[in-house]
């Protein structure tokens, strides 16, 4: 019997790092969460908040790969998905393949070059998009070299729908998109100065921006930008882990 699985969600992020173990205490510190270990044909961590399994941590697949964050999102058809990231200009690197028991997942890249995952669950799956709580990744934010049409790519590929755009000054132009009615995160075409390559940046909620910048520093992390306020009122940072990995941080309150 088929089960229901939601398309467009972002439903698991990894951590890919050259020392997973340094790794689980920084983010421990820094956003609180937990861990477990995943019985499975490979070494595998994942994260909890408050119990609860969010995502995962394992050594880098390949040397010489930097460590990142990869999100994978969720789609009713893996193989019928990674097809379509091909016809639509995009690229499967990975992939698909079976977790036993778990899923199939594949791992892609855009049009632009920005990694992401595809992967359809096993189990029955929620359609709901509810407010993220403290610890959970609450913004999903794409840098590129052309946003008009690396959102028309995850239109096509995820249904997302544009909610909203607006100037961040001199005709720099964010994009926010989402489903089921909830904001989901933006994508902006990055200027000359911004250094690296397309790439995604997923948020994490915490109760207080200023408090996590403190404890960012005070783990071995670098604030590469904020806490700075952001339309709406939320409060945001950037920062790069000990290892090498970009993340962010994400409240309500600063």
């Amino acid at each position: 019997m088929s089960v229901f699985v939601p398309r467009g969600r972002f439903v698991w992020c990894d951590l890919m790092t050259s020392d997973p173990q340094a790794a689980q205490q920084f983010y421990g510190k820094v956003v609180g969460w937990g861990t477990q270990a995943w019985e499975g044909p490979v070494p595998y961590t994942m994260w909890t908040n408050n119990g609860a399994p969010l995502g995962g941590i394992m050594d880098l697949p390949r040397p010489g790969t930097p460590p990142h964050w990869l999100a994978y999102i969720s789609t009713p058809d893996c193989d019928a998905a990674a097809t379509q990231v091909k016809e639509l200009g995009g690229q499967v690197h990975h992939g698909p393949e079976d977790i036993p028991n778990v899923g199939r997942f594949a791992v892609a890249a855009d049009p632009q070059g920005a990694y992401f995952a595809l992967f359809t669950p096993s189990m029955e799956g929620s359609d709901e998009e509810p407010e993220p709580k403290v610890g959970e990744f609450s913004w999903h934010e794409l840098a590129t070299t052309d946003h008009g049409a690396a959102n028309t790519f995850y239109t096509q590929l995820f249904g997302w729908d544009k909610q909203g755009e607006f100037d961040m000054g001199g005709g720099w132009m964010y994009l926010m998109f989402g489903r089921k009615g909830r904001e989901l995160g933006g994508m902006f075409t990055k200027t000359a100065e911004m250094p690296g390559p397309p790439a995604w940046l997923h948020y994490i909620k915490v109760d207080g921006a200023d408090a996590a910048v403190e404890r960012i520093k005070s783990a071995g992390g670098q604030v590469i930008n904020g806490p700075m306020e952001v339309p709406g009122g939320d409060w945001i940072a950037q920062a790069i882990d000990p290892q090498g990995a970009f993340f962010a941080v994400h409240s309500k309150t600063k």
